[in-house]
């Protein structure tokens, strides 16, 4: 029986793992994608990649960083062209920012070289997790609860429909204890062998 969390699409063939191919974690920032991603990637016995940690290991700055410093439109020139040189890495897990699939041909070029997953959560469910979050992340710092919620909704509503293009839909709001991860990383696994039928 197919977990209710679960949604599959059939917009892209879903290129196998055997033949050199990657899952790509999207989602909205604070959502999970790196933590699912490493235990995803540990589970199958292959890489990981952090796109946003592969652009600062490159440009010797944090995204942030790079944001004020070089402005959006720049920035996400930067984060195409990575998102390219990664796409041709083999047997590989790669957490994408949250932007990153809502500019250029992104979401294209994942559904074309790999497996895309989509976690998902509600709005109330990532203000929660960004609020107690350890990473810094200017957009959102400083918002109270009310006004971190309607920036949220109103964010993520924008980018939904380049979200929903993934191959796979993983809905979650209970992505705390380590229970959590594994089962979520359980049931994505599961998925991908179904597309790989």
């Amino acid at each position: 029986m197919q977990n209710s969390n679960i949604n599959i699409s059939n917009k892209q063939p879903a290129k196998s793992l055997l033949e050199g191919g990657r899952i790509y974690l999207i989602g909205y920032m604070g959502v999970g994608k790196t933590t699912v991603g490493k235990k995803l990637a540990k589970l199958l016995d292959i890489g990981f990649i952090d796109l946003d940690k592969f652009i600062e290991s490159k440009y010797y700055k944090t995204v942030p960083e790079l944001f004020i410093e070089r402005g959006e439109s720049e920035f996400r020139l930067i984060e195409q062209k990575t998102l390219k040189e990664v796409s041709e890495i083999e047997n590989v897990v790669i957490s994408t920012g949250g932007g990153t699939p809502c500019f250029f041909d992104n979401v294209e070029l994942m559904n074309q070289t790999g497996i895309t997953v989509y976690i998902q959560a509600e709005p109330e469910e990532l203000a929660a997790r960004l609020r107690t979050s350890k990473t810094v992340r200017p957009i959102v710092s400083g918002k109270a609860k009310e006004e971190l919620y309607s920036f949220i909704s109103n964010h993520l509503s924008e980018r939904e429909r380049f979200y929903t293009q993934a191959q796979i839909i993983y809905k979650t709001n209970h992505l705390v204890t380590k229970e959590d991860v594994h089962l979520t990383v359980d049931e994505i696994v599961s998925e991908i062998k179904k597309l790989q039928k």
